[in-house]
């Protein structure tokens, strides 16, 4: 049915606005009629009079909890506008009450969720969108959400196991650094005057040169840098740049493999979700591709979508990629054959998961010593350098 947007005066003499579904304009006014609304402009179709909003981010662990409680609400056999109503709720705040109840707005007013969440982009990702899409149109909206959750749940949880993993690190290279350039511009030069030139070894120069470079260039080295992250990020934007730049992260020695294996079980779990709630295959390669969130393997699934479409199974085109590990491609391959694809690739996810997991706590303890090797290297070499002409000074002096 129709929606008609309408401007009307109420009992009480207040002007009163909205939108409302009805069989034709005559059924619109008479509806209006009945909520003792006098009417003043009615027109046919949904007037979007502001703009969706933009305002910040939404935590991941937010948004997780959005798609779990609307999920139960709807299997409750609570109506979608009245779900949406108890989630936006009088006394919620912040940037996802507001979108929440943008979107109830935009339900109320014919649009489908999965559309009204396409206006949010900052929000809900273009794959979540057409996830909720195609659950609208199987009948099974309620399932997809559950899925997003405990997706979004599981993503939320590796990611913040990277982020805590890298905490140490970080701290370690970014005081490490400052402590050494501190020693470098203002210990070393004071101490220098008190050593005598013929007492000098080649550590004794090495810091000395390296130290007069620093003082000397400092502001060069601060715009060089300065201008060589400007000119990567400006390189990255461009089409040439982000396919290598991805490829690089593919290819990358040790954290390539890491960051293969999680975007491999992010296409892995979105398309075994999809495949589980009856979407076609071809449809749901169509909107799995960009869930990896590489354009490479994006690129990679588009062609074996194409391969599919011919007739191909789906581990051949993933083979010639060279990306999928053999043992993952067999899976893939015997689970075509025993017609059971979604649950396989949905226990992929989980295995694999679970192994990067671990692969990044080896990564991350690995690279912890040998960031302490590297900066008590930097801290010897300047120690040797100092020392022993300092050293060589008193033993002449004694």
């Amino acid at each position: 049915m129709p929606s008609f947007t309408y401007k009307a005066v109420g009992g009480d003499g207040k002007q009163v606005s909205g939108v409302l579904t009805a069989e034709n304009y005559q059924v619109a006014l008479r509806m209006l009629e009945e909520q003792t609304l006098f009417p003043v402009h009615v027109t046919e179709g949904v007037k979007q009079s502001n703009a969706p909003f933009s305002g910040g981010r939404v935590k991941a662990a937010h948004l997780t909890t959005f798609y779990s409680q609307l999920a139960d609400l709807l299997r409750a056999g609570v109506p979608i506008m009245r779900a949406l109503d108890v989630l936006s709720g009088k006394g919620a705040r912040g940037t996802l009450a507001q979108v929440v109840r943008e979107l109830r707005e935009d339900v109320a007013g014919g649009v489908s969720l999965g559309d009204a969440m396409a206006k949010h982009p900052r929000t809900f990702s273009p794959l979540q969108s057409s996830m909720v899409k195609a659950g609208e149109q199987g009948g099974f909206l309620e399932d997809v959400l559950a899925r997003i959750a405990i997706f979004s749940e599981k993503q939320d949880e590796l990611r913040n196991k990277v982020r805590g993993a890298m905490v140490y690190p970080v701290i370690l290279v970014f005081f490490g650094s400052g402590i050494l350039l501190f020693v470098m511009t203002v210990v070393v030069p004071r101490l220098r005057p008190y050593l005598r030139p013929e007492t000098f070894n080649f550590m004794t120069v090495m810091v000395f040169g390296a130290c007069d470079f620093l003082i000397a260039n400092y502001v060069a080295i601060i715009f060089g840098l300065a201008a060589v992250i400007v000119a990567v990020a400006s390189w990255i934007k461009t089409e040439t740049g982000r396919r290598m730049y991805e490829s690089l992260k593919l290819r990358a020695p040790i954290v390539g493999k890491i960051t293969t294996m999680v975007a491999i079980c992010r296409f892995c779990r979105i398309l075994g979700t999809m495949l589980h709630n009856g979407i076609a295959i071809l449809q749901a390669l169509k909107i799995s591709k960009d869930s990896a969130g590489n354009e490479v393997l994006a690129q990679v699934i588009e062609e074996a979508a194409e391969s599919v479409k011919k007739g191909a199974p789906l581990s051949e085109p993933l083979k010639e990629c060279g990306l999928f590990p053999p043992a993952i491609l067999d899976m893939i391959a015997v689970a075509e054959e025993s017609n059971n694809l979604e649950s396989v690739l949905i226990q992929i996810a989980d295995t694999n998961e679970t192994r990067t997991a671990r692969s990044i706590d080896l990564a991350v303890r690995v690279l912890e010593p040998l960031l302490l090797l590297v900066m008590a290297a930097a801290v010897g070499s300047i120690m040797i350098g100092l020392l022993l002409p300092i050293l060589t000074m008193g033993s002449s002096v004694q």
